[in-house]
């Protein structure tokens, strides 16, 4: 074998003694994604378990009967403060209501609030954030001072404020949680912009003719928006948190409805004899943060080394 050769090998990743055309999966053309996911996966057992925690909260909150065939609303008051068993895997409460089946269908409440909050804060925070760091001047000035204004004032009071003057409501208490996150969004989304406006292949464009709003939606966002959604992720958890606390408060969804933070707040009456009521609600909502957050991590981690 000629020197050429080996070397011409060697830059390809293959060995003096494996033939060229020896059929595999990368000269085949099939695609190697799925198996370094993965891989990926596997190399990270903690990560895996919280996309699967992910996953079945999704789940229970889209297809609660996979979960449960019991109405959540319905109580047998013989069968009342039975703790964790077989029949009740997470007990009942002082109505005999089966806990599980309150908690699997409380989570398309709390993750629908969540959701909106997430979404508020993101459509949001990123609107002011681009504007403020595309335009500049005086409009940035003007939305950069509103923003540092938000962020003067605690997340949690500020949502209590916004809710208090909103209503109380499922729907209303994600709206405040959003609008109490925008401030975390717009300064991301600004400094994004304004360290891809300085690129040099934005420059070339402006320098070419284009039009700001070619530059905009050609480069700017697509290249702006990846830590954004990234912060989304991240902003996941502190939401399921603020949209719970708010419901343990009573600003959620009037009884009977299976709010996680209502659940919390029915069972802290029972602690001596009942604490199935409260821990196990609890335990979901520490859970899912937990995993929201992991899997945040994740995605920060890996934009990071790709950037």
């Amino acid at each position: 074998m000629s020197q050429s050769l080996v070397d011409d090998q060697a830059e390809a990743g293959l060995g003096p003694g494996r033939p060229v055309g020896d059929g595999s999966p990368a000269e085949r053309g099939r695609p190697v994604g799925i198996r370094r996911v993965l891989s990926f996966l596997i190399r990270r057992p903690g990560l895996l378990l919280s996309a699967a925690v992910l996953v079945l909260v999704v789940l229970a909150a889209f297809r609660p009967d996979l979960f449960t065939s019991q109405d959540p609303l319905k109580g047998v008051p013989a069968q009342n403060f039975r703790g964790p068993s077989g029949s009740h895997w997470f007990g009942t409460d002082e109505l005999g209501r089966d806990v599980f089946s309150r908690v699997v269908h409380g989570a398309q409440l709390s993750l629908r609030a969540t959701l909106i909050a997430v979404l508020v804060a993101f459509v949001t925070g990123a609107l002011l954030g681009v504007v403020a760091g595309f335009v500049g001047r005086w409009v940035d000035d003007v939305l950069m001072r509103f923003v540092d204004v938000l962020l003067s004032i605690p997340a949690l009071f500020l949502s209590l404020a916004l809710v208090t003057a909103l209503g109380y409501g499922t729907v209303k208490v994600a709206v405040a949680v959003g609008i109490a996150g925008v401030a975390s969004f717009a300064r991301v989304a600004r400094a994004e912009v304004l360290r891809v406006r300085q690129a040099v292949f934005v420059e070339a464009s402006r320098s070419c003719g284009a039009r700001w709003y070619s530059v905009l939606g050609r480069h700017v966002l697509p290249n702006a928006a990846g830590p954004v959604i990234v912060l989304a992720t991240l902003d996941f958890g502190s939401s399921i948190l603020a949209v719970s606390a708010l419901s343990f408060l009573g600003y959620g969804a009037p009884p009977p409805a299976p709010e996680w933070g209502t659940l919390i707040s029915d069972g802290r009456n029972y602690l001596a004899n009942a604490w199935w009521l409260t821990a196990l609600p609890g335990l979901a909502i520490a859970a899912t943060v937990l995993a929201a957050n992991r899997v945040a991590r994740a995605l920060d981690g890996e934009w990071a080394r790709q950037r």
